[in-house]
């Protein structure tokens, strides 16, 4: 077959990488991720690492697919792409792989019958289109989410006369424990000066009295509703509180982040919010809710979010909880989709949480590291 790129192109393309930071030997791996291993070791090994670059895309240039039917030359571009954050170098690999891509899918050339000013399909600005799975992945992520509602209490008796329940959303980090806000478990309406905290007693009455909904997924469904034993952690400055469920669930638990969400200038992350606004049915919040920034305690994003979403999980495109959602900040000078918003919803970054609870809740941190063990375990993928 002929070469996917000219000479020239390739050189630019290697130039780009370079600049890019991708010629260093241990981004090499993260590069021929996908590609398989056997291909791999044909390549040959050379020492200067702008060199070794160089070769690689020579080699890949010139082979059509591999036996597994892919192409390694777009693998690699699209592992470049993703590791890839300056504006230059970015749009010289995405436009490398946009070439790549369509040649070994057998477009056709434009055809001069098509509309005046019409070409093929192009990436707008930067590829924002995920693997199909990330839809499955989700659904199953929605599993584990569910609307809380928490009646209040005071000196030992539901509250009078303004009782009603305080909805929020709750999620599984352990098979038995339920992470939610902990102004939600604290069920109480903020006036004036701020607001009122439940006195220990009551705050493990309302828990007790609690009831978690899980599939709720429209109103026309009937579903279980899972009480709680317990308040087994919980911090007023971080906003957190783990129930201990009265009966497990039976649903995987979701996968928290170990480290904290970072976000460098001009770097696009997506986040996505399964919740229940306003104590309805589960809505998700997908793809279009970018990072505003982050730092080492909190998550700020452009996620829509209402009342009831307190208590979500903010996860990366990958379904793990990297943020426990709490409510919204007012900001100023701030710029979204070319309209300027006063308010960003802020989430607290879930390592904090969990060190917290390492801290103050040592046998319940065991008891969560146990759960995502396991869950990893049964991830990984399983050797033949």
């Amino acid at each position: 077959m002929n070469a996917y790129l000219a000479p020239d192109e390739v050189v630019q393309l290697r130039d780009a990488a370079m600049e890019a930071g991708l010629a260093d030997p241990t981004v090499r791996e993260l590069l021929f991720d996908g590609i398989m291993n056997k291909y791999r070791g044909t390549l040959p090994l050379v020492p200067a690492p702008g060199r070794q670059l160089h070769s690689d895309l020579n080699q890949m240039n010139r082979v059509e697919r591999l036996i597994d039917g892919s192409v390694p030359l777009e693998t690699w571009l699209r592992n470049a792409v993703a590791q890839t954050v300056e504006a230059g170098p970015l749009a010289v690999i995405q436009r490398a792989l946009d070439d790549v891509a369509r040649t070994a899918a057998g477009e056709p050339d434009i055809s001069a019958a098509l509309p005046t000013g019409e070409t093929k399909e192009e990436i707008i600005h930067r590829d924002d289109t995920v693997p199909y799975e990330f839809l499955r992945s989700g659904n199953a992520a929605g599993a584990a989410v569910a609307r809380v509602k928490v009646p209040p209490y005071q000196a030992g008796a539901p509250l009078q006369p303004n009782g009603f329940p305080h909805s929020g959303t709750g999620w599984l980090i352990a098979p038995t424990l339920l992470v939610t806000n902990h102004h939600v478990v604290n069920a109480r309406s903020g006036t004036g000066g701020g607001r009122a905290l439940a006195e220990p007693a009551d705050l493990r009455l309302q828990v007790q009295h609690s009831r978690s909904r899980f599939d709720y997924d429209a109103d026309e469904v009937e579903t279980d509703e899972a009480t709680a034993s317990d308040l087994v952690a919980w911090d007023e400055e971080l906003d957190y509180a783990i129930l201990r469920l009265a009966a497990e669930p039976s649903r995987p638990v979701l996968r928290v982040a170990a480290q904290p969400l970072t976000v460098a200038k001009g770097e696009y992350v997506a986040v996505n919010i399964i919740q229940h606004p306003g104590g309805q049915p589960k809505r998700v919040a997908l793809r279009n809710n970018l990072v505003y920034e982050a730092d080492e305690r909190d998550v700020r994003y452009f996620t829509d979010t209402r009342g009831g979403s307190s208590g979500s999980p903010v996860f990366t495109d990958d379904w793990q909880v990297v943020a426990l959602h709490r409510g919204t900040r007012r900001v100023e000078d701030v710029n979204f989709q070319g309209r300027s918003t006063a308010f960003v919803n802020v989430g607290t970054q879930m390592n904090v949480i969990m060190r917290h609870v390492k801290e103050h809740y040592g046998e319940v941190h065991a008891e969560i590291e146990a759960a995502q063990s396991e869950l990893a375990r049964v991830s990984a993928p399983q050797e033949v």
